[in-house]
C-alpha cells in the first residue's frame, strides 16, 4: 500500500505492485484513510471519574497515576498482580518492547496477546513437527505455479481478497480443494470444474484429514523416499490412521467416501501441491492436533521443503507473524526463544544488560490470564495494547465481569473501543500511517512501515509511553522511544534464535522498497536472516529446524466421539465478513463498510429455518448456557442444515463471543471458537408483535 498526503485533510491510498498482493487491496484497505481523521479519535489521555465519565487529563498526570497504581499493586499483591495483554497488530518494535517492559519495568510474568486466539494452534503444530513456526515457509507467489491446493478452514475470498490471485493456477488446473462447512465465497471458487468443495460437519476436520491420510498410506501414495530420509514417526502415524477408512469418515463428516479418495489421489499427483490451513480448522480445543494432521499429510506426500510444493498456515492479523516472535507471548523471549531455556535467558539478559534472574519465568496463556482478572491471586492491574477483549475474547460476558473487577485498567487505543470504554485510563496512541517501524507478513517477510501523516498533537507512540513509564518505575535496562534504536536492540536479542533478524536493518528495508540491488535480488528480507546471510525465502530445503534436521510425524486422533451431538441444538460457527475486521473497532467506523454490514446476521439453512418457524429477515435469538445474541436471520443454502454462522465483529447484543466457550486446546491454549452448541428461535418481541397483528 502506498499512502500519499497532499495536506492535513487530504490523504490518498493506492495499491503498490508488490509480490504478495500484486497491487490489490480489499475494501478495508481502500477505505482505511477515513480512520485517520475520524471524529471519534481519542486525542488526549482520558481518566474515568467517580461518575463513570472519561475526562481529559495531561500526559504527565496520566503517567504519574499509572506509576502509583503499579507500585501500589505490586506492593500489596506482588508483581504478577500486574498483567499485560498485547496485540498482533503492533509493530515488531512495539511487540518487542512490550515484552521487555512487562518483564523488566513491571516485573511480571503475566503477559500474553490476542494472537493466542488466532495463530497459537498452528504455531504449536509447526513447532512440534518442523521445529519452527513460520506461517508460510515459502514466498506467497510460489502458489501461482501449483496444480493442486488444499485449503482448509479459510475463506480468503472474503478475508484476504488479494490472496485469491495466487489460487488461479490451481483453479485453472481444476485442483482447488476447499474444506469448509459453509459454501463460502472461497468455496464458490471451485465451481465450474475448478476444484472440489468438501463440506464436513462442524468439528470433524480432524477425522476428515485422518481419512485422507488413510488413503494416502493404504493406496501407496506416500513419498516413501522423502519420509525415510527426512522424517521420524512414520510407523506410529500409519498405525494411528488404520481405523479411519473413508466409509467410516463419511459417516462422521458427511463427506462422501469417494470424494475423500479422489482428494487423496489428487494431492499425490505431480505438478505442485500445497496444503494450507486457516482458523476454521485451528480455532478448536483440538486445533493443534488438527493442524498436526494436516502437516502429517503434507509430510507423507513429501511437500514441505520441496520446490514447487509445500505446507503453510495463513496468518490473519496485520503483524500476526512478527507479533508472536519477539516476546509478548507468555512463554517466549525475542527470536522465538523459550523463556524456560537457560541459554536463551542468558542471551537476552546480556542484550538487556541485566542479571538473568530479573527475567521472570513463563506466564499463562490469554484465556487463563483473562480468567484471573480481579480474582484472588490473579491480575489486579491490567494494561491492554492493540486488543478489544470485550468483543474478541471467548465467553465474553465473564471477561467483561473480570475487567470491571480490576483495581485499575489502562487501555492504549486510538478509538474508545468497547474495552477502552471500561478503562480507568485511556491513552491515545498512533495509527498505522502515523508511525515508523517494521511488520512481518505471513511469508516471514520483514517490511518497513513509514510515517506518512502527522498524528494529532495529543497522541503518543506506545514506544514513548513505555519509555516514560520505565523511567518513572526506575526499571533496569534502557527503553528507547526511537523505532530504529529499538529495532537494533531487537536484532541483537533475536541473534542466534529461530527468528533471527540480526542481518536486517532499516537501510536494507528502505532499499528493498526501492528495489535497489539487494543481495536477494529484491526477493525480500525473509527470516531467519542472520548477519552476513541473504535471508531465507524458502525454509526446509535442506533440513528442518530440529537438531537432527528431520521433521517429526505425530500420531493424532479425536480425543472423544466426533459424531455430531443429537441434542436438538445447532452448531454455531463464527468467522469474518468481507466488510469488517476483528472486533470491528475500526471498520464499524467506516461509512461505506457499515452501510453494507451494520448489524449481526445469522446465516441459517432454509430447511432448518422452516422447522423453527423462522422467515428470512426475521429477528432471532441465538442462545446457550452462556448468554443470548440477537441477530437478523439470513436464509442460505450455502450452510449445512446442522450449522449456523455468526460473524464476530459486533459488540453488545450482537457479540457472538458471548456464546463461545472458554475451553482451550491443552497444547496451544487456543479457545474453542469455531463450534459452539446453540438454540435458535424467533425473537420474543417479534413473536408478541406477530400475535398482536
Amino acid at each position: 500500500m502506498t499512502l500519499t498526503s497532499t495536506g492535513p485533510e487530504s490523504v490518498e491510498v493506492s495499491g503498490r505492485d508488490f509480490p504478495t498482493n500484486r497491487g490489490g487491496l480489499c475494501r478495508k484497505g481502500w477505505t482505511s484513510t477515513e480512520l485517520l481523521k475520524h471524529p471519534d479519535r481519542v486525542r488526549e489521555p482520558l481518566l474515568k471519574d467517580d461518575d463513570g465519565v472519561h475526562r481529559p487529563i495531561s500526559w504527565d498526570r496520566a503517567l504519574e497515576i499509572i506509576r502509583d497504581r503499579v507500585l501500589a499493586t505490586r506492593s500489596r499483591y506482588g508483581a504478577d498482580a500486574v498483567g499485560v495483554f498485547g496485540g498482533g497488530g503492533l509493530t515488531n518494535e512495539k511487540a518487542y518492547l512490550l515484552g521487555k517492559f512487562a518483564r523488566l519495568a513491571l516485573g511480571t510474568s503475566r503477559i500474553d496477546y490476542n494472537g493466542r486466539f488466532c495463530m497459537s494452534s498452528a504455531a504449536a503444530a509447526g513447532n512440534r513437527a518442523f521445529g519452527v513456526d513460520r506461517g508460510l515457509p515459502f514466498p506467497l507467489a510460489d502458489l501461482g505455479s501449483a496444480r493442486t491446493i488444499l485449503l482448509l478452514g479459510s475463506n480468503t475470498a472474503d478475508t484476504m481478497p488479494p490472496f485469491v490471485h495466487h489460487l488461479q493456477g490451481a483453479r485453472d488446473a481444476g485442483g482447488l480443494i476447499v474444506v469448509d462447512p459453509r459454501r463460502s465465497a472461497t468455496a464458490e471458487l471451485t465451481s465450474e470444474g475448478r476444484g472440489r468443495h468438501l463440506q464436513p460437519a462442524p468439528k470433524t476436520d480432524l477425522a476428515l484429514l485422518l481419512g485422507i491420510t488413510h488413503v494416502v498410506i493404504m493406496d501407496g501414495l506416500a513419498d516413501r523416499a522423502y519420509v525415510e530420509n527426512r522424517t521420524h514417526g512414520y510407523d506410529a502415524v500409519a498405525r494411528s490412521v488404520t481405523p479411519w477408512w473413508p466409509e467410516r469418515v463419511q459417516a462422521i463428516t458427511g463427506v462422501p467416501a469417494q470424494l475423500i479418495r479422489e482428494t487423496a489421489h489428487r494431492l499425490a499427483e505431480p505438478g505442485g501441491t500445497y496444503i494450507l490451513t486457516g482458523r476454521g480448522v485451528e480455532q478448536h480445543a483440538n486445533g493443534t492436533d488438527t493442524a498436526t494432521a494436516a502437516i502429517n499429510l503434507a509430510l507423507l506426500l513429501g511437500l514441505p521443503g520441496t520446490p514447487g510444493s509445500g505446507y503453510g498456515t495463513l496468518t490473519g492479523q496485520g503483524n500476526g507473524q512478527g507479533g508472536r516472535e519477539h516476546g509478548q507471548k507468555a512463554d517466549q523471549l525475542p527470536g522465538y526463544r523459550k523463556i524456560t531455556d537457560p541459554a536463551a535467558r542468558a542471551h537476552v539478559a546480556g542484550v538487556w544488560g541485566v542479571p538473568e534472574s530479573l527475567i521472570p519465568g513463563p506466564g499463562v496463556p490469554a484465556v487463563e490470564l483473562l480468567a484471573s482478572l480481579g480474582r484472588p491471586g490473579g491480575v489486579r492491574c491490567l494494561f491492554v495494547h492493540g486488543a478489544n477483549v470485550v468483543v474478541s475474547a471467548p465467553n465474553a460476558s465473564t471477561v467483561l465481569e473480570g475487567l470491571r473487577a480490576l483495581d485499575f485498567l489502562v487501555v492504549c487505543d486510538f478509538f474508545l473501543s468497547e474495552t477502552a470504554a471500561e478503562a480507568d485510563l485511556v491513552l491515545p496512541v498512533l495509527q498505522w500511517a502515523e508511525e515508523e517501524g517494521t511488520m512481518t507478513n505471513l511469508e516471514g517477510r520483514i517490511l518497513r512501515r513509514r510515517a506518512a501523516v502527522t498524528p494529532p498533537p495529543g497522541a503518543r507512540s506506545e514506544l514513548w509511553i513505555m519509555a516514560r513509564l520505565a523511567e518513572l518505575l526506575e526499571a533496569p535496562s534502557s527503553f528507547s522511544d526511537d523505532p530504529e534504536t529499538v529495532f537494533t536492540e531487537l536484532r541483537a536479542a533475536s541473534a542466534g534464535g529461530l527468528a533471527d533478524y540480526s542481518g536486517v536493518d532499516y537501510a536494507m528495508l528502505d532499499r528493498e522498497l526501492l528495489d535497489e540491488g539487494l543481495p536477494n535480488g529484491g526477493a525480500g528480507a525473509y527470516w531467519p536472516y542472520p548477519a552476513g546471510s541473504n535471508g531465507t525465502p524458502r525454509l526446509f530445503l535442506d533440513r528442518f529446524a530440529h537438531p537432527d534436521g528431520r521433521a517429526v510425524l505425530h500420531p493424532v486422533a479425536p480425543s472423544s466421539s466426533v459424531s455430531v451431538p443429537s441434542d436438538g441444538r445447532l452448531a454455531l460457527a463464527t468467522g469474518r465478513l468481507l466488510e469488517h475486521y476483528q472486533s470491528g473497532t475500526q471498520t464499524r467506523r467506516v461509512g461505506d463498510l457499515l452501510a453494507t454490514s451494520n448489524a449481526q446476521v445469522l446465516q441459517i439453512h432454509p430447511v432448518t429455518a422452516a422447522g423453527l418457524g423462522i422467515a428470512d429477515g426475521a429477528e432471532v435469538e441465538v442462545s446457550n448456557e452462556r448468554g443470548t445474541v440477537f441477530a437478523r436471520a439470513e436464509l442460505s443454502g450455502a450452510i449445512r442444515p446442522d450449522t449456523v454462522f455468526l460473524s464476530f465483529h459486533f459488540p453488545g447484543a450482537g457479540n457472538a463471543n458471548v456464546l463461545t466457550s472458554s475451553e482451550t486446546d491443552p497444547v496451544s491454549g487456543m479457545p474453542e471458537f469455531k463450534t459452539t452448541r446453540v438454540s435458535v428461535r424467533v425473537h420474543r418481541t417479534a413473536e408478541i408483535e406477530a400475535v398482536a397483528v
